[in-house]
């Protein structure tokens, strides 16, 4: 069998492996990270994403980003570390930071799109996925397997502009994409500004997900697209940071707004209510901290490696 497709097989299993044994010791230590009757759908959607990825590599199986050694195992092991603990300093309560109702800062999301994007996509999803699925575990609120697959699907498309020849070529293009996602999401929001944000909760004050969502939090992936546009023609010389920003805010509509469309039928959203109540909540804030924070990984990265020779 090709080495490159079991490596990949091998990548995906062991995130599903990483999922069962973290809900199953989690569920030991903490009841709240015990999954209820929707368990099965969840994984059902779990497992959806993952051949999303395997679809994505056989029409792209021919691209040395696939490609997994000894080097990538260790990224993938450091990646998700660094986006597990990170997610759990910045979850509200070790580093609390005041935030405008629901926008919830998750600066820890730029490093699986630093990571997919550095390494791979192979790298970015693992990274994304199991990363986020530990991060929630610490935090012990609660586990969401389709969204910790959602946030491994940020940094696999993060990696997409290794699978180009030319990443120039590809910008264009994912920022037209990008475009249209933002508007039907914006859109959806000024059609229904009044619905509940489901990613918000504050027993203190008897909220419990009944709270819209402020006008920014509404506007807020148009708002971290403007941004990622303006990062894109600043750094218009240096395809890198371009491409990792560009390809990062495209990572982020499809993994996250795969996560939100997943509780239609997990939760019993309606579309617009997984939109504008959990999509555009997550979504918008990773969009700014993907325009200010990536390139700066990037930089950093590419300075190492002129230090280093590699």
């Amino acid at each position: 069998m090709n080495r490159r497709l079991v490596s990949v097989l091998v990548a995906l299993v062991a995130v599903l492996v990483f999922f069962l044994l973290i809900i199953w010791i989690g569920g030991m230590i903490n009841e709240n990270l015990r999954l209820d009757q929707t368990a099965l759908l969840r994984f059902f959607f779990v497992a959806v994403g993952l051949v999303i990825v395997f679809l994505v590599y056989l029409f792209t199986r021919s691209s040395g980003a696939w490609d997994v050694g000894t080097r990538q195992v260790v990224y993938m092991a450091i990646g998700a570390a660094l986006y597990a603990i990170f997610s759990y300093l910045f979850n509200g309560t070790v580093f609390v930071v005041p935030s405008v109702s629901q926008v919830a800062l998750r600066p820890a999301i730029c490093i699986p799109m630093f990571f997919g994007y550095a390494f791979g996509p192979t790298v970015g999803f693992f990274s994304g996925a199991v990363g986020n699925m530990f991060g929630d575990a610490l935090t012990g609120f609660g586990l969401s397997p389709q969204w910790s697959v959602g946030n491994g699907l940020i940094g696999m498309i993060a990696g997409m502009p290794m699978l180009f020849a030319d990443k120039k070529k590809s910008i264009n293009v994912v920022l037209i994409v990008s475009l249209a996602l933002a508007a039907i999401a914006t859109l959806i929001y000024f059609l229904n500004p009044t619905l509940p944000n489901m990613l918000y909760f504050a027993p203190d004050e008897g909220i419990f997900g009944d709270a819209p969502i402020t006008l920014f939090a509404g506007i807020s992936a148009v708002v971290g697209l403007v941004l990622v546009v303006i990062v894109r023609f600043v750094f218009a010389n240096n395809v890198d940071i371009a491409a990792a920003v560009t390809w990062s805010m495209l990572g982020n509509f499809i993994g996250l707004g795969f996560a939100a469309l997943s509780d239609i039928w997990i939760n019993g959203y309606s579309p617009a209510v997984a939109i504008v109540g959990e999509f555009l909540p997550s979504a918008g804030p990773n969009l700014i901290f993907a325009a200010i924070l990536v390139p700066i990984l990037v930089v950093a990265y590419a300075a190492v490696q002129r230090q280093t020779g590699r």
